[in-house]
C-alpha cells in the first residue's frame, strides 16, 4: 500500500475572505496559528507575498528545530495562497529538494469564509519504505500524513478562534 500524499481539512470562519487571505499570505503571521512554525522572514515589507517571492520559516517539533526556504507558487487575493518548501536544514535551509507544498483556499460564504488547508508530500522520489521509516522517526511513530492531519486541524481551529475574536 502506498503512502498518503495529500491531507486537507476545512473550517468556516466568521470573517471576510480578503481579511483572512491578507494575513495568511504574509507568512510572518503563521506562528500565531501553527503548532510548529515559530517565525518567518521575507525580503519584502509586511504584506501578502506574491508569486515568485521567497521566505524562510523557522520551525520546531519538541527539541528539534529546523529552517525552511519556500517559494510562493500561488497568491490570489481572497481566493488562494500556496507555497512549496524547496530547501531545509537544521540552522539554515541548505538541503535542496522537493519537500512539501502547502496551500490555503478561501471560499466566500457571505459573512463567513471556508478556509481549506492542504499539505502535499512532494517527496515523490523517496521509496515508500524510506519515507515510512523517516516519518516514524521524526513524528514519533506516525506517518507524515497522519501527523499533518492533526497539525492542520490544530492550525485551523486556532485560526478560527483568532479571527473570530477580531485579531
Amino acid at each position: 500500500m502506498g503512502r498518503t500524499m495529500r491531507v486537507s481539512d476545512s473550517v468556516v470562519i466568521k470573517a471576510d475572505a480578503l481579511a483572512i487571505w491578507e494575513q495568511v499570505a504574509d507568512p510572518r503571521q503563521m506562528p500565531r496559528w501553527s503548532p510548529e512554525n515559530t517565525a518567518a522572514r521575507t525580503q519584502a515589507p509586511a504584506r501578502p507575498l506574491e508569486v515568485g517571492e521567497v521566505f524562510e520559516g523557522s520551525n520546531h517539533r519538541g527539541p528539534v528545530t529546523w529552517v525552511t526556504e519556500s517559494l510562493v507558487i500561488d497568491s490570489e487575493p481572497a481566493r488562494r495562497f500556496a507555497f512549496t518548501v524547496r530547501r531545509i536544514g537544521p540552522r539554515s535551509p541548505v538541503l535542496a529538494g522537493s519537500n512539501a507544498t502547502w496551500s490555503y483556499d478561501f471560499e466566500d460564504l457571505g459573512g463567513a469564509t471556508r478556509v481549506t488547508e492542504t499539505w502535499t508530500d512532494d517527496r515523490r522520489r523517496w521509496p515508500d519504505w524510506t519515507a515510512w521509516l523517516f516519518d516514524r522517526i521524526v513524528t514519533r511513530g506516525r506517518s507524515f500524513a497522519d501527523f499533518q492531519r492533526l497539525n492542520i486541524h490544530r492550525t485551523l481551529m486556532v485560526m478560527k478562534d483568532d479571527f473570530e475574536a477580531g485579531h
